[in-house]
């Protein structure tokens, strides 16, 4: 992975040695959670990575020792199965110790497999898929009608968009004019089963909720430069808006990269030892 200094993009405001060092560190955490007796989802965890980095590290307003600050921006992780990313980042963010990880799983442990309300920094129990979207759009109706300046960023799989509550929220969110609510696709292209274009296709992803009334944008979800910028938009045009994230399942490990075999895994420690070495190669 190259890293490259926030000198070196000309008016890209944006700290990226900072981001890539916390995205490296949140990836040893999901494989390190991939190698605990159940094992974790590596794949759409590694995918995802970078996208909430960006959001924790520079876009969201949040207090990690008052989790539930009345100014905080609200974040929800509709595709629940990659609660390893996200308890990798609030640790790294200060929300719970970082040895807490090493109890994953465990009997006593409040991280389990979904995240859940007892975990600082959880707004809602996801995992359920199809849900995370309907309950952006209550927390963004909510804040606007106690006009409130909370913002509401919601993050989908590419998998879930195939669920029909989710075009129910989408249609809602744009008739409501909800501004203050974001979405972020991360398109990794993959589910558990294979292709998302060959199980159910979602092209044209960009037009389709476009048509439901969104701002609707496609980024490179693994380079800062552009998800940053794109993730601070204002608001202010009367629409939600869409972020198609184009990610790879598996990111950072090359021999788990774009393998639906890796959505789900138990690592054993000859195998978390070998992910680990290509990641930190790759960096």
């Amino acid at each position: 992975m190259t890293v490259q200094t926030a000198d070196a993009l000309v008016g890209v405001d944006v700290d990226l040695v900072e981001l890539e060092g916390r995205a490296l560190a949140v990836r040893e955490h999901v494989l390190a959670l991939g190698a605990t007796p159940i094992g974790t989802h590596v794949g759409g965890s590694l995918s995802a990575a970078d996208i909430l980095v960006a959001l924790y590290f520079d876009v969201l307003r949040v207090r990690p020792d008052e989790p539930r600050w009345s100014g905080r921006d609200h974040f929800l992780l509709s595709k629940g199965h990659a609660g390893a990313a996200l308890y990798a980042t609030l640790a790294e963010r200060g929300f719970l110790p970082t040895a807490e990880l090493a109890g994953y799983g465990r009997p006593g442990s409040r991280l389990m497999a979904h995240p859940t309300l007892a975990v600082p920094g959880v707004e809602f129990a996801t995992g359920s898929l199809g849900h995370g979207l309907s309950l952006g759009v209550g927390l963004a109706l909510a804040a606007r009608r106690a006009l409130r300046p909370n913002r509401v960023y919601v993050l989908l799989g590419d998998g879930e968009l195939q669920e029909g509550s989710v075009w129910e929220a989408a249609m809602s969110a744009a008739h409501f004019g909800l501004d203050n609510l974001t979405a972020v696709v991360d398109r990794n292209r993959l589910q558990i089963n294979g292709s998302t274009e060959d199980r159910m296709a979602l092209e044209p992803l960009t037009d389709k909720w476009r048509a439901f009334g969104w701002n609707a944008s496609t980024v490179d979800g693994h380079d800062f430069a552009e998800l940053v910028p794109a993730l601070r938009s204002a608001p202010g045009s009367g629409r939600p808006t869409v972020l198609i994230a184009d990610t790879v399942k598996g990111r950072g490990v090359r021999h788990l990269e774009h393998r639906k075999q890796g959505h789900f895994a138990k690592l054993s420690q000859a195998a978390y030892e070998r992910a680990l070495a290509a990641l930190r190669a790759a960096a």
